[in-house]
């Protein structure tokens, strides 16, 4: 298929991770066959937070809401991406790492956290070593109303250590901020902000789904 450049005068930059055999969470089996039934499908077996995902503040009951609930305009609007290279297991983000490079975000705006780490995906460290936000970066996020909170590893918490995984995410979810988890090639991303679109699939009473999540800049 053709890779479609200019939409609009903006550049799409896919920060998706394509969903494949032996993936965590990820599996399928093949339903039918052009030869045998005159087309190709496949039965997807897929955990709600597997790959690139949204959560849902169901996920860790910060509130009842779930995934379909989100009205659409949730999910577009400005991002800026923080760049944040890290070679070390278990960085804790703090807030000032992040506000360092945040001249302009206004309330409402989203954030790229862009830390390398997806380089990892098919190495135990992505998991179990993964860059965690702070309790201090998750309230500034909260008081700043960020709309959206994308960050490349599986989480945005330590998923080893069940308390701070539950108040991380409470803490983000019950205040408002969408959490996106699991991104990629953020590094193509050339300027400080982009227009962020990401859409999970429409699951009734979800608390959580696989999304498309894309960057758009200036061509």
């Amino acid at each position: 298929m053709s890779d479609q450049r200019d939409i609009l005068g903006m550049k799409p930059i896919d920060l998706t991770l394509a969903y494949r055999k032996g993936m965590r969470g990820f599996d399928y089996d093949i339903a039918n066959t052009k030869k045998d039934h005159g087309w190709n499908a496949r039965l997807l077996h897929i955990y709600s937070h597997a790959g690139t995902h949204m959560d849902a503040p169901l996920h860790f009951e910060a509130t009842p809401a779930t995934i379909d609930q989100y009205p659409v305009s949730s999910f577009i609007g400005k991002a800026w991406k923080v760049s944040l290279p890290i070679s070390v297991d278990g960085h804790l983000i703090e807030e000032e790492e992040v506000t360092a490079q945040l001249d302009d975000f206004k309330s409402g705006d989203s954030l790229l956290l862009e830390t390398g780490w997806s380089k990892h995906l098919n190495e135990p460290r992505y998991r179990d070593g993964l860059p965690r936000i702070s309790k201090e970066l998750a309230r500034w996020c909260v008081a700043n109303g960020v709309k959206m909170l994308a960050v490349e590893p599986p989480s945005v918490a330590d998923v080893n250590n069940m308390r701070e995984l539950t108040e991380i995410h409470q803490m983000l979810l019950g205040g408002g901020v969408i959490i996106i988890e699991g991104l990629t090639n953020l590094h193509q991303i050339s300027g400080k902000s982009v227009t962020l679109a990401a859409f999970p699939l429409k699951i009734a009473g979800g608390d959580g789904a696989p999304a498309r999540v894309i960057a758009f800049e200036p061509a």
